[in-house]
């Protein structure tokens, strides 16, 4: 099984798709080359879409792919669109929030939102950049990420990040300062003006999720996927 969650939404004579894998394929940067080209072979024969990677840095770029020279490897941002069919988008995570974005326009995105790209707006970014792109209504989906109950950090950055989106502070099951960095991009989302549909899911806590807080370094990365037909 490719995805561990599928979603289809039709506007017009546009069809967009989405999908979250599972923990069988490892698409990290870390994964041997093989089995990474694997997955992503894997990945293009379900879409039947050419896949497009970015090499996520936790900030706030966002990357059309049309404009970017494929031989040039992939663009360090956080976010991609593109407004052509036949392009699969993938943004990869292994607690952080993958968030798929698909506007009225026929354009798509991919976003991968880390805390710093939470605190910093990866996320309401590429909503502006699909605005300028025609957009009117848009449509997000929330893959599965660490959840606010998981997610430990110290008091001082609950603190710095929840300053910018006072969403996402929360409290473990244990009682410690956490961040909920989904809370915190749903409330960016909603303010946008978005549809948002939450596939649920803590990274930490269900074995079939890739979690680096639960596995170290030996965790991979799941892929959110979203595609276009015409």
């Amino acid at each position: 099984m490719t995805f561990l969650y599928r979603d289809t939404l039709t506007w017009g004579t546009a069809t967009v798709s989405v999908g979250f894998t599972e923990r069988r394929l490892d698409l990290g940067d870390l994964a041997a080359a093989a089995a990474r080209e694997a997955a992503l072979a894997e990945i293009q024969e379900v879409t039947g879409a050419a896949p497009h990677l970015m090499h996520q840095v936790h900030g706030t770029g966002v990357q059309m792919v049309e404009d970017w020279d494929a031989a040039a490897g992939p663009p360090d941002v956080d976010a991609l669109i593109t407004a052509q069919p036949g392009r699969a988008l993938l943004t990869r995570a292994a607690d952080c929030v993958p968030v798929l974005l698909a506007a009225d326009s026929g354009a798509i995105g991919a976003v991968h939102a880390g805390r710093e790209g939470v605190r910093r707006g990866v996320v309401p970014a590429t909503v502006d950049r699909l605005r300028a792109l025609g957009a009117q209504r848009l449509h997000a989906w929330i893959g599965p990420h660490i959840c606010g109950a998981c997610y430990e950090v110290p008091d001082e950055m609950r603190a710095e990040v929840a300053s910018a989106v006072p969403a996402t502070h929360a409290t473990t099951s244990w009682g410690t300062p956490a961040l909920d960095l989904g809370a915190g991009v749903r409330a960016q989302l909603a303010e946008a003006g978005c549809a948002i549909v939450e596939v649920g899911g803590c990274t930490r806590e269900v074995p079939a999720l890739h979690s680096y807080r639960r596995d170290g370094a030996e965790a991979g990365r799941m892929a959110g996927v979203i595609w276009r037909t015409p």
